[in-house]
């Protein structure tokens, strides 16, 4: 057996089909060993998790909005990868907007290496784009190394990144299938939105949260996933459902894996966490789209994961200066739509599936293993297996924590989740075997920006 540079020993190792006392030996920043605890070799530094802690592998998170370059102001890659190393995340997928220039173009990936370089604490990897017209980029950013590609069928919020339709998508995916690559969609169609907008006076200040939740219909997703589930089939281009919402399109989605359509599908913390029966008037840090919807449909989402139909959870980190949230003035219809969510994706999660009777085991395939199959990086990240790269949180799942601004690292400090008492707090985090994150100190940085042919 090859010795260690590092053993990391603990009474709760997740590995990908148990929970247990183990040793998880790393050499070169690899996992080159699991062995019983008492197997341990002499002249080697030696992490003890204690009993009360969970080893499990880093968290992959492939909804990350860094904004960088053009929008550093929202969020960057330093203050972001910080905040991703404190909860626990070792891996993340930048989306290709609200950067300036958006990354549907190699010159716009180009720009985004370059503003990444020397910035991370963490893994980045990331999302091309595709917009009417840059079919004939998507070779280039897919040969650059990009993980896929993302579309919007309705107005993204920001004019860099123009939403497709249906034509447009025809002309893109037979060139997505062919390079194999996976297309990820925010699934709203813009008809049900504008026609429920219609509906509201105009002018007229929507300052509760159920005037802005008619105004995204679950018919304007409904409606996208079948279109969706429909040219994934024409097509045989590999397609995934961001951020998903309505629990009506669930029976569709279930279907279309079940007759073999390649399609899988993610849903977000705020969705499994939070009800719109609960939003107060005007907390405008609530509104992200698709909305959060109601209590029954919550619950729905849940028995969608452990079902399978959705597939993961990841956090849609969509942030924004507190500014652009207009929380005084209380304007749910024009203020900026995200939540801010990345450092607290696995104490949200935690504290919801535990009241529910999931595993931690469970927690892992939706919070690392999934997510790292998605981008095609399962032979490196999200599991504790021989050959992985050693990424690694050690946490504490009885922890309680109040999440308050001191505690955030994200660049600004406007959460729903503010004040909220959360379970399971990173307490160390490991990227390839050296520590990045250790109990609230951040000891070095040391990501790298992870592309195909070198991921």
């Amino acid at each position: 057996m090859e010795r260690p540079d590092l053993v990391i020993r603990g009474s709760q190792v997740v590995t990908q089909n148990s929970i247990g006392p183990a040793c998880v030996h790393v050499s070169q920043g690899r996992i080159s060993a699991i062995t019983a605890p008492e197997e341990i070799p002499s002249n080697c530094e030696i992490i003890e998790a204690g009993k009360r802690s969970v080893v499990m592998p880093g968290l992959v998170d492939t909804h990350v909005h860094l904004n960088e370059p053009g929008r550093t102001g929202w969020e960057g890659f330093a203050t972001a990868t910080r905040a991703a190393a404190a909860g626990g995340v070792t891996t993340i997928v930048d989306m290709p907007l609200n950067s300036i220039p958006a990354t549907t173009t190699l010159d716009g990936l180009k720009a985004k290496l370059e503003a990444a370089s020397g910035k991370c604490s963490i893994d980045v990897a990331f999302w091309g784009g595709v917009v009417p017209g840059n079919t004939g980029e998507l070779a280039k950013l897919w040969e650059a190394g990009v993980v896929g590609f993302k579309c919007f069928l309705v107005h993204s919020g920001v004019d860099e990144f123009t939403n497709v339709t249906e034509k447009d998508l025809r002309e893109a995916m037979p060139e997505l299938a062919r390079l194999g690559a996976t297309l990820i969609v925010h699934a709203e169609l813009p008809g049900p939105i504008e026609a429920a907008c219609c509906q509201t006076s105009d002018g007229e200040i929507e300052r509760t949260y159920d005037d802005f939740l008619r105004t995204r219909p679950r018919a304007a997703e409904n409606e996208a996933v079948e279109l969706m589930i429909r040219l994934g089939r024409e097509n045989g281009c590999r397609v995934h459902i961001v951020h998903h919402s309505s629990a009506d399109a669930l029976p569709m989605l279930r279907e279309a894996k079940a007759s073999g359509v390649a399609i899988t599908a993610e849903t977000c913390p705020h969705y499994l966490h939070f009800a719109a029966e609960e939003i107060p008037d005007r907390a405008t840090e609530f509104k992200c789209c698709p909305p959060i919807r109601e209590r029954e449909n919550r619950e729905q989402l849940w028995d969608a994961l452990l079902d399978g139909t959705i597939d993961m959870v990841v956090s849609d980190h969509s942030p924004c200066p507190p500014e652009m949230k207009l929380r005084e003035r209380g304007d749910f219809l024009k203020a900026w739509g995200g939540i801010s969510s990345l450092q607290l994706r696995l104490p949200v999660m935690w504290a919801e599936a535990k009241q529910r009777g999931f595993t931690i085991n469970q927690l892992a395939e939706w919070l690392c293993a999934a997510p790292a199959t998605l981008v095609g990086l399962n032979r490196r990240k999200g599991a504790i297996a021989v050959g992985c790269d050693a990424d690694i949180v050690i946490w504490n799942p009885n922890q309680e924590f109040r999440v308050s601004p001191s505690l955030i690292h994200h660049r600004h400090k406007l959460t729903p989740y503010a004040g909220e008492v959360l379970r399971g707090l990173a307490e160390k985090t490991f990227l390839r075997g050296q520590i990045v994150y250790d109990g609230g100190e951040f000891v070095s940085s040391r990501g790298k920006l992870i592309l195909r042919a070198n991921g």
